[in-house]
């Protein structure tokens, strides 16, 4: 099986075959000094300048002159001996949610439109450190809020396989970036599906490690901010487990972080051996699903089997809409309330998307006892999980409940004959891992017959992030086709 190719692909330019070379390839070929840094970056500077007028992926593009520069510096430092980082001279574009030093970051808000931040969030230094080259930013909605990219600042991304389809998001710059080759690996984040939605729009992998595990920061909220996190996204697994090497571990400055257990790309030398997997479905019903996402999912499964995972349809005994609204009332307790200085700001109000207005405005009604309710019932579903990982390897769901739609749709307002009540209902799927704080590893899973792109998730136990990772390069080898848009 293969999926179609892109309306946006682009003739192969001469260096076309180096934008294709996987992450560690890469980095092993620059390394060796098979490869230059110059040689790398200007490869995937054609190719941006050749796909990304057409998608709106990447953005804030630093100039390519002060671009190849930095990577003559870098063949420089090794030509006189210098060491080089885990991801030394790959050309990386930060998700526009995050603050780069020196460089634009908009979180896709008029607000901040001309807002040049003066230091990196803890994962970005981290990514400079190791060596990368940060050459822009990709594309995001307003302030993270909703699964199709789109913002008054750079308009809308563009899904890698149709231009007339959404990306999804929040993290569809990175995603698209990274189909298309324009990217060889991207950072993403993820409250309520936005490094696992994005992948499986764009036939990539998203992967949404354990609350903790990449520290977030620097903002005020070290302690209140338990649901949203950092992780990478990529063609493959293992060059997701390079950036996440380099993104994960303890910060003191990050008091709920912790110390990775050793290298996750490492890790994965040692194959996974099977394991037993937990199907939930449309979870009997109570999910609105678009036709043919489940047959996608059902035959992956069906290829997972090849990798000795074994597959147990599975309905949790629990009070989903619950659930649901215990993930709302955080969100908003969190996001809401983060976004009200904005709104008290009368200046600002009015620049503020409609779904920010709703999150705040909501989150100004609501009472401690109704947070502490939530929290009640999100440990509840903690619990419930803890127990199903005694039986069970991993848990799987679709990524999304309906395939990408119209760019100039801002979120359906239905799934499958059933309304939805709030610009983020129909990502209900998303929230299981979140509200479980359970690393969750989107995977593709083929496309349906208008050639748009599906994923599945593989949700583990808390840490259990590299045997997750294990599994996703289990199945990753069964696919019969590559991820990305080539």
């Amino acid at each position: 099986m293969t999926g179609p190719r892109p309306a946006t692909k682009h003739a192969v330019p001469a260096a076309g075959e180096i934008c294709r070379l996987s992450a560690v390839e890469l980095a092993d070929r620059i390394r060796r000094r098979q490869l230059s840094v110059h040689e790398v970056v200007a490869a995937f500077l054609d190719r941006i300048e050749a796909v990304n007028p057409q998608v709106n992926a990447i953005v804030s593009l630093r100039d390519p002159a002060d671009i190849l520069a930095e990577a003559a510096t870098a063949d420089a430092h090794l030509a006189g001996g210098g060491e080089a980082g885990t991801l030394f001279g790959l050309p990386i574009a930060i998700k526009d949610l995050a603050l780069t030093k020196g460089l634009r970051a908009t979180f896709g808000s008029p607000i901040f439109a001309d807002f040049v931040p003066g230091e990196d969030d803890f994962f970005v230094e981290r990514v400079r450190k190791a060596g990368a080259i940060i050459i822009g930013k990709t594309n995001v909605p307003e302030f993270g809020l909703g699964s199709n990219t789109y913002n008054s600042v750079f308009g809308s991304t563009h899904n890698a396989f149709d231009p007339a389809l959404t990306a999804g998001g929040s993290s569809g710059g990175a995603a698209v970036a990274l189909a298309l080759d324009m990217l060889p690996v991207a950072d993403g984040s993820d409250f309520g599906g936005s490094l696992r939605n994005p992948a499986a729009y764009n036939n990539v992998y998203g992967f949404r490690p354990s609350q903790g595990l990449v520290p977030g920061g620097p903002d005020l909220e070290v302690f209140h901010a338990q649901m949203g996190v950092d992780g990478p996204m990529g063609r493959n697994i293992s060059d997701m487990a390079l950036l996440l090497d380099v993104q994960a571990g303890y910060h003191p400055h990050a008091p709920l972080s912790w110390e990775k257990p050793g290298s996750f790309l490492e890790g994965l030398a040692t194959p996974a051996s099977g394991g037993r997997v937990a199907w939930l479905g449309d979870l009997g019903g109570h999910l609105p699903l678009e036709p043919g996402i489940l047959d996608l999912c059902e035959a992956a499964l069906g290829r997972f089997a090849d990798a000795s995972f074994r597959t147990e349809p599975l309905l949790p005994d629990f009070d989903f809409e619950a659930l649901w609204q215990a993930f709302v009332t955080l969100r908003q307790a969190s996001s809401g309330s983060a976004l009200k200085i904005h709104y008290d700001d009368p200046r600002k109000r009015g620049l503020l998307k409609p779904e920010a207005v709703w999150e705040v405005e909501n989150a100004m009604r609501l009472t401690a006892p109704q947070i502490r309710a939530a929290s009640v019932v999100r440990t509840s579903w903690h619990k419930v999980l803890l127990s199903l990982f005694e039986r069970f390897d991993l848990v799987a769901l679709p990524t999304a409940q309906v395939f990408p739609f119209a760019v100039s749709t801002h979120w359906p307002n239905q799934v499958a004959g059933r309304a939805m009540d709030s610009y983020h209902r129909w990502m209900q799927v998303s929230a299981f891992a979140t509200l479980g704080g359970c690393p969750a590893l989107n995977v593709p899973v083929g496309f349906d017959a208008k050639g748009r792109a599906m994923g599945m998730q593989l949700i583990g136990p808390p840490s259990s992030d590299l045997a997750v990772l294990r599994a996703g390069a289990a199945y990753e080898a069964t696919l019969p086709w590559q991820a990305g848009a080539s």
